[in-house]
C-alpha cells in the first residue's frame, strides 16, 4: 500500500514537473515575500548557512535549493519525482548556482548518518504515508547540532478543508494534512524545537480568490498564487497578519491555522 501511494505521488509530480516554466520562477519570493511567513520564520531560526551542507527534501521545482545555494549553502535537491529533480537542476542553472540533484525516498534516505547541517522540507510531509518516519530520517542524517526545518499544512481548519474538497485536480488523493500534535513527536526526538502556525484570518485571501475574483482552484494553485501576486496582496495581507497575531494568543487557536512551521535542533 505504501509503495502504491508513493508511486501515485511520483506520477502526479512528474506530470506537474513537465508543465513548469523555470523562467517564470522568482526564487527569492518564496522566502522573502510577505505571503511566505513560514519560510520567513524558518530563516529567522536557521542561523548561518554559508558553507553548510543542506538537504532539501521534496525539492519540487527547486526554489528552496536555489535560494539556499545563493546564500552559500552546499545543497542536495532530492525528490521522489525524477521530473522535479530535473526541473530543480534547470532552475539552478538558470540562476547561476550549482546544486546536486538526487532522486530519493524521504522515509528511507540513501544517505549516511550525521551527514548534513540542515535538512529542509517544504510541503512534503503531508504527501507521505508515514510523516513520522521522515522526521526520524531527518534526525538520522543530521549532524549533532544540525537543524531540521519543515513546514506543512494542518488538518484542523474547516475553511481550508472546504478548499481541499474543491481543489481536487491540483492535489493528490493521498495527501493527509498534519495534526498539530506532530510537534510533540518532534520534541521527543530533538534537543530543541520551536514552531509557529500561520494563516488564520489571512485565509480570507483564499476566500476572496474563490468568491470575489472567481479563480478556479482547479486551474490555479492558490498556494502558488499568493507568492506570485504577493505585491498586489501585501496591503491586505499585512492587515490580516496582525489579526492572526492576536488570534494565535488565544487558547487552542494556533491549531486552526493553515500551515505549521518547525525548526528543531538535533
Amino acid at each position: 500500500m505504501e509503495d502504491e501511494t508513493l508511486e501515485r505521488e511520483r506520477q502526479f509530480h512528474d506530470a506537474w514537473a513537465a508543465a513548469i516554466d523555470v523562467d517564470g520562477i522568482q526564487v527569492a519570493d518564496y522566502f522573502e515575500a510577505c505571503t511566505a511567513p513560514e519560510n520567513r520564520f524558518i530563516l529567522k531560526h536557521m542561523g548561518d548557512i554559508k558553507g553548510k551542507r543542506l538537504l532539501d527534501l521534496g525539492c519540487g521545482a527547486g526554489e528552496n535549493s536555489v535560494y539556499f545555494a545563493k546564500k552559500g549553502a552546499l545543497c542536495v535537491a532530492s525528490d521522489y519525482s525524477p521530473g522535479m529533480v530535473e526541473v530543480a537542476l534547470k532552475l539552478a542553472a538558470a540562476n547561476g548556482v550549482q546544486i546536486q540533484g538526487r532522486t530519493m525516498n524521504a522515509i528511507a534516505l540513501d544517505c549516511p548518518d550525521n551527514t548534513f547541517d540542515f535538512v529542509y522540507a517544504s510541503n512534503l510531509l503531508h504527501h507521505l504515508p508515514d510523516p513520522r518516519a521522515a522526521i526520524l530520517e531527518m534526525h538520522r542524517v543530521l549532524k549533532p547540532g544540525g537543524k531540521a526545518c519543515f513546514w506543512d499544512p494542518l488538518r484542523h481548519n474547516p475553511v481550508i478543508n472546504v478548499y481541499r474538497r474543491i481543489a481536487t485536480k491540483v492535489r493528490t488523493e493521498d495527501e493527509t494534512p498534519l495534526d498539530i500534535d506532530i510537534v510533540n513527536f518532534v520534541r521527543s526526538h530533538f534537543s530543541q524545537t520551536t514552531y509557529d502556525t500561520f494563516w488564520l484570518a489571512s485565509l480570507w485571501i483564499f476566500l476572496r480568490f474563490y468568491l470575489i475574483e472567481k479563480v478556479d482552484p482547479n486551474q490555479e494553485r492558490y498556494w502558488k498564487k499568493i507568492i506570485i501576486e504577493q505585491a498586489r496582496l501585501e496591503p491586505e495581507y499585512r492587515r490580516l497578519e496582525k489579526v492572526d497575531g492576536i488570534l494565535k494568543k488565544m487558547p487552542l487557536m494556533k491549531r486552526f491555522a493553515w500551515n505549521l512551521a518547525v525548526v528543531a535542533m538535533k
